[in-house]
């Protein structure tokens, strides 16, 4: 059980380090890459042989996650005033998408020949965050999710989200997003943790993974 809740804690930093992402960038038009390439690599790694290999390794985890274990421990504990309420929203809208694609056996074959295209793509820039690569991970999010009747509405400054560059990075953080989704879900994660089990994820997030 130890176990499973370290999982559940790496899963929702991931969560909720692409969420704030995605709030900074609707409304302030910034990325910070150092928290946006561990989300971005992640979408590539299908044969973990551990969590923590998803996000960097056992030694680079921790870090690359920081972002995100200091909102989910803010979101879970006493200063959840102190949160955008847009993080929070995309955090559950993602988890609540990644269930309505686990319905969608034709979409996750979609994703999962696009992810093929998308190896081959990082293989020519060797970078996860060119902007060539950003958009072909933006493509496959535009391509698929984007089509189910639940999309995750972003909200935020115009001037920001109808730069083309920008719109990318943010359905390429959500793209992040709905894998650790994915991760949460596969780790035994269920929503009403968020609330029942908050004590023991606020514990791992706080130490170690």
């Amino acid at each position: 059980m130890q176990h499973d809740i370290k999982e559940q804690a790496i899963a929702l930093a991931a969560i909720f380090q692409a969420a704030e992402l995605v709030a900074n960038l609707a409304r302030k038009g910034t990325l910070d890459t150092n928290y946006a390439k561990p989300l971005l690599d992640s979408i590539l790694v299908v044969n973990a042989k551990a969590t923590e290999d998803i996000y960097g390794g056992q030694v680079n985890c921790q870090g690359n996650l920081a972002l995100g274990r200091r909102i989910a421990k803010e979101v879970m504990g006493k200063n959840r005033d102190a949160v955008n309420p847009d993080t929070i929203r995309y955090a559950l809208s993602m988890i609540h998408l990644e269930s309505k694609l686990g319905k969608e056996p034709e979409m996750l074959s979609a994703i999962g020949q696009r992810l093929g295209q998308l190896e081959r793509q990082l293989e020519h820039y060797d970078d996860v965050m060119h902007e060539n690569v950003v958009a072909g991970i933006s493509g496959m999010y535009q391509d698929t999710l984007s089509k189910l009747p639940f999309r995750i509405q972003v909200h935020g400054d115009s001037r920001f989200l109808q730069q083309p560059h920008i719109a990318h990075q943010v359905r390429a953080v959500l793209m992040a997003g709905i894998r650790a989704a994915m991760l949460w879900r596969q780790v035994g994660g269920k929503r009403w943790h968020l609330i029942f089990k908050r004590k023991a994820l606020i514990k791992q997030l706080e130490g170690r993974f």
